[in-house]
């Protein structure tokens, strides 16, 4: 082995080193962890680390025992013998067992367990319960199957290429989020002394196929089409009326489904004609109120009716079809697909609505985005936004609606517009 430097831990340093591990040189290390019981209290022990020809120069770790048993001077003759053997082409493991008196190593911490410890440690930070869910579940799909079970200080960039080559082409926003959430646990072990290596998934940013540009818009249709796409959805009697209610109130409204489904009655002042979107429900994480039109209440008076009928007291107002869990975005989608709009989505009528306030409508395009709760990603801009429009918006969602309910509507061909 090349020579380094030894001896550079005291009795003092090994009696208060914190959590990590720590070098005396020489390939030996105090290694400190959290115990199992108080979060005070820490397990103190050695271990041996070498290079291992016999494995293609691979690291490994020889446990040495528990300071509590053993010293640091013997600890340091110990490491003297090991380094002979391996020097002189001997197994260290052997020369180990031969002292006798040595603790077995604490099993090396896995990929799998340090992707679960970094999900627990960030999960509180999230205020998505369904990313939260997303985050560890798309790693137990397609990393765990492959290198869950590898000690996480072992792994090379080759192994996360085979994890990641299979969806890589197929599903690629999902593969870029696997790689992130893979990159993310590397980057902890080597900050908690899991890992000397580099992250492996950095190796990679020249290594993988290049990945067809992302799909960046949602399939609209042409504003002059949607009052008559209005009209045909109120005469639907096949339709479930929860579900047509709801699609009509997303249309008028401009907000985006999710927003729909998970609308509460706590959240909507029929006083004001206002409904207050909760900072925790919007895409930006800012609260946002919209004005509700003539039609929105009287929509929301047909969603109470139906409430009082089937005697519910949940809060949604378009619950699903149990009527005690929020509906299905699909349930949205399906109705379009019914009614032969299979080239649109349900998100593109937001689209719709920002051509028709461009094209039809003198309205300062600030008062058009804060319709759409758009993020204002100019930091300039957005340091001076003080006000979110909400008087020049009600004028502008009570002249949508009029235009829907006009009857307007011509034949134009589909297109594709942003979201």
């Amino acid at each position: 082995m090349p020579k380094t430097a030894q001896n550079l831990l005291s009795a003092v340093a090994v009696k208060n080193a914190k959590p990590g591990r720590h070098s005396d040189g020489g390939g030996l290390y105090l290694n400190v962890r959290k115990g199992h019981g108080s979060p005070k209290a820490l397990s103190r022990a050695w271990l041996f680390r070498w290079r291992d020809k016999a494995r293609d120069g691979r690291l490994r770790d020889l446990g040495l025992g528990s300071t509590s048993t053993v010293t640091l001077a013997e600890a340091r003759e110990m490491a003297g013998r090991l380094r002979k053997a391996v020097a002189e082409g001997r197994d260290p493991v052997a020369e180990r067992d031969g002292a006798g008196d040595a603790e077995e190593p604490e099993p090396a911490l896995t990929f799998e367990a340090a992707a679960r410890q970094v999900h627990a440690e960030q999960r509180t930070g999230w205020k998505n319960g369904k990313h939260q869910d997303q985050w560890i579940n798309t790693l137990q799909l397609y990393a765990f199957p492959k290198i869950g079970h590898r000690p996480v200080d072992e792994i090379a960039s080759g192994e996360v290429k085979e994890v990641l080559m299979p969806i890589w082409n197929t599903k690629p926003e999902t593969a870029r989020r696997v790689r992130q959430r893979m990159r993310l646990t590397f980057d902890w072990a080597i900050a908690c002394q899991h890992r000397d290596k580099a992250n492996p998934v950095d190796a990679l940013r020249a290594a993988m196929p290049r990945q067809a540009a992302k799909k960046r818009h949602f399939a609209a249709m042409p504003y002059a089409e949607v009052p008559a796409v209005l009209l045909t959805l109120r005469g639907n009697e096949k339709a479930n009326l929860r579900v047509k209610l709801a699609l009509e109130f997303l249309i008028l409204t401009a907000a985006r489904t999710g927003e729909v489904i998970g609308a509460r009655w706590s959240e909507i002042d029929r006083e004001s004609a206002t409904w207050t979107v909760p900072a925790d429900r919007m895409k930006a994480g800012r609260e946002h109120r919209v004005p509700l039109c003539d039609r929105c209440l009287e929509i929301l008076d047909e969603a109470e009716t139906m409430r009082s009928a089937h005697d519910v007291d949940d809060g949604l107002l378009f619950p699903g079809r149990n009527w005690r869990s929020p509906m299905s975005n699909m349930s949205l989608t399906m109705t379009l697909r019914r009614m032969g709009h299979d080239d649109v989505t349900v998100h593109g009528f937001r689209s719709s609505f920002r051509d028709w306030a461009a094209d039809r409508t003198a309205t300062p395009r600030d008062v058009c985005e804060a319709a759409l709760a758009h993020t204002v990603r100019d930091r300039v801009e957005a340091a001076y936004r003080r006000t979110d429009h909400f008087d020049a918006r009600r004028l502008l969602m009570n002249e949508w609606a009029a235009f829907l309910a006009s009857g307007e509507a011509k034949v134009v061909t589909l297109r594709a517009a942003c979201g």
